[in-house]
């Protein structure tokens, strides 16, 4: 009943969203009422109203292009694989400049697999603009649940593992290697994905980098963890579970709603967001219209949100946060032939793998995403690497200043450091980037550079010391 109350809501408040947009115009600078003594604050007040009471849909990655050896390429997305609740999405690169294409060629190919914890995959719209410099990449872009018929089937945690799993091995079979990249929630079924790929004997990614991610969320808990702990299975299953209702595709779906999850998120930071708002209403009074769009993208991505599957959701708190399968050595996943396979991280030998924490993470706590060091046994010390940037929350390892300038440095160096020759042949179009030989040594020493002048210390977790 409480989706249809919101839904109900959200067409009421629409009306009024759209006069205030419209008012906010007809007091602007050159309009009707733009010379009027209070025009700015009464425009400005309309404008927050608009944008406090609009409908935020899914937003677009928006990247047109990138610079790649200080030349404009032209970026193309089109989506390589078609799942019911995922897509997974190629950035495709284009130039018809010889040199460049020859550096797009030899660049390494990255999965990013983004989180599918209420948020859209744009959210890592800094992540995939930055790391298009330097390799070719892919990302999982989650479909939102109130979009999937029920006649698509359900999604458990374990298909979310199966699908990393299916992706991986496209991207192995188009060019032969790949590198993953795993961003908060995803480290866990991403590390189970590849674990699982090791049991069997199956070829695995060259590296794994691991962001900010739960793995053990037992370790310097936070707020967001402390909820999924501290209240039980079933609170959750009959608190925060509803059926998507009437008027979408998924219509009866079980889901865990886009705009619960938004309250929870503003809930742990009410003051700061209102702090924002109140800046943001100052900010178009005095003109500073720098400021104002910084507002307005960072709150199109932060209050677009899609409704998870309950199975997947459900399964998730249990799984992570109650149980701790993963690190109990407990978890099973259930293939697409219907096996229950055991997940041994210990299995995974010839994976390269980077951890990485932000200092001031209130997410996911210090420790959480480096304890996969501890389970990843298999992998030779001089193979483990991790890294805390200092000053850095949970967003800043992977969108902003920190990451462009702290974290991707070291992020590039890794990857071109486990790289390999790609083996897929050329097709023969010229205008865009195909797969042949890996990455020069010299390139390689150059950006191994680049990422010791801004780095932290990398340590090994296995063997507990600098390499």
């Amino acid at each position: 009943m409480l989706y249809q109350l919101y839904e109900a809501q959200r067409s009421l408040m629409e009306p009024f969203a759209d006069f205030a947009q419209a008012a906010s115009k007809l007091y602007g600078q050159g309009a009707v009422f733009g010379q009027t003594p209070i025009a700015q604050r009464m425009a400005a007040g309309y404008d927050l109203l608009y944008r406090l009471g609009k409908d935020y849909e899914k937003p677009e990655f928006g990247i047109k292009t990138v610079n790649v050896g200080g030349r404009d390429v032209v970026i193309h997305e089109s989506i390589e694989v078609d799942k019911p609740f995922c897509q997974l999405r190629r950035f495709k690169r284009f130039t018809d400049e010889p040199k460049i294409l020859q550096t797009l060629k030899s660049q390494p190919v990255v999965l990013i697999v983004a989180p599918l914890s209420g948020h859209y995959a744009t959210l890592l719209r800094d992540t995939v603009r930055t790391m298009l410099q330097d390799h070719k990449v892919y990302i999982t872009d989650w479909v939102n649940a109130r979009l999937v018929p029920l006649s698509k089937g359900e999604f458990h945690l374990d298909d979310y593992v199966n699908y990393v799993q299916e992706f991986i091995r496209y991207l192995q079979g188009e060019y032969g290697t790949c590198h993953v990249i795993s961003v908060c929630q995803p480290t866990v079924p991403v590390l189970a994905a590849v674990s699982l790929m090791a049991s069997r004997g199956e070829k695995t990614p060259l590296s794994m980098t691991m962001m900010g991610g739960p793995i053990d969320a037992r370790k310097s808990p936070t707020a967001v963890n402390n909820l999924a702990m501290n209240k039980s299975f079933e609170w959750f299953e009959n608190n925060v579970i509803y059926r998507v209702p009437d008027g979408f595709p998924g219509v009866g779906r079980r889901v865990y709603p886009g705009f619960l999850q938004h309250t929870g998120f503003v809930a742990m930071n009410p003051d700061r967001h209102a702090s924002s708002h109140y800046d943001y209403f100052k900010n178009l009074i005095k003109g500073d219209d720098a400021s104002a769009e910084a507002h307005r993208t960072f709150y199109d991505e932060y209050n677009a949100v899609l409704d998870m599957d309950a199975d997947y959701y459900l399964e998730t708190i249990r799984t992570v946060f109650q149980e701790f399968d993963l690190v109990n050595g407990t978890w099973e996943v259930k293939s697409p032939e219907g096996t229950q396979e055991l997940v041994r991280p210990q299995d995974i030998h010839s994976t390269g793998l980077l951890t990485i924490e932000g200092e001031l993470d209130d997410i996911s706590g210090s420790g959480q995403t480096r304890a996969a060091h501890e389970l990843c046994t298999g992998i030779v010390s001089s193979e483990q690497h991790h890294l805390e940037v200092k000053g850095a929350g949970h967003y800043g390892i992977f969108s902003g200043r920190r990451w462009r300038e702290k974290v991707y440095p070291q992020v590039t160096a890794f990857i071109l450091e486990h790289d390999q020759p790609q083996t897929r042949a050329p097709q023969g179009v010229l205008a865009q980037e195909d797969a042949v030989p890996a990455p020069s040594r010299a390139r390689k020493r150059a950006t191994s550079a680049a990422a010791r002048k801004t780095s932290a210390p990398r340590t090994r977790t296995a063997a507990r010391k600098s390499p």
